[in-house]
């Protein structure tokens, strides 16, 4: 009689698992599906959303600012509503820590955004001019 309860139990959290594995299975498919479709439409999609867990257009819903046009936008603008909804959200004085959190990812990645603009930006200029050595004298 007992050989037939562990049996059964052992069968039942089989299936259990089974069914829980491939459920976690279906889900890794359509992540990987749907960030592969992501990826096709913006090559660096994949990459800076992964560095900071956010893509740019959540980090400006996140702080209220408009996206960076052309790799530019107004830093000030973003640096008063970071500090504004950082302060606000203290957990000493009531906040969330996590939404404390995701306004600093935020604002790190529109920083990392704007700075990877004015990096290429620098970039395309040396190619149009040349690159020209700074020279010392002794």
């Amino acid at each position: 009689m007992a050989h037939r309860l562990i049996a059964q139990i052992v069968l039942t959290g089989g299936r259990v698992f089974g069914r829980a594995f491939a459920e976690a299975y279906k889900q890794a498919q359509a992540s990987s599906a749907y960030a592969r479709a992501a990826t096709s439409n913006d090559p660096t999609a994949a990459r800076t959303a992964g560095a900071s867990g956010l893509t740019l257009d959540e980090a400006c819903k996140i702080l209220n600012v408009k996206p960076p046009q052309g790799g530019q936008t107004n830093m000030e603008t973003v640096m008063e509503r970071f500090k504004k909804l950082y302060d606000v959200n203290d957990p000493k004085t009531g906040g969330s820590f996590y939404l404390q959190s995701k306004i600093l990812r935020a604002r790190e990645r529109i920083e990392s955004e704007v700075r990877d603009a004015a990096r290429k930006a620098q970039m395309e200029k040396e190619l149009r001019e040349g690159w020209k050595p700074k020279m010392y004298k002794d």
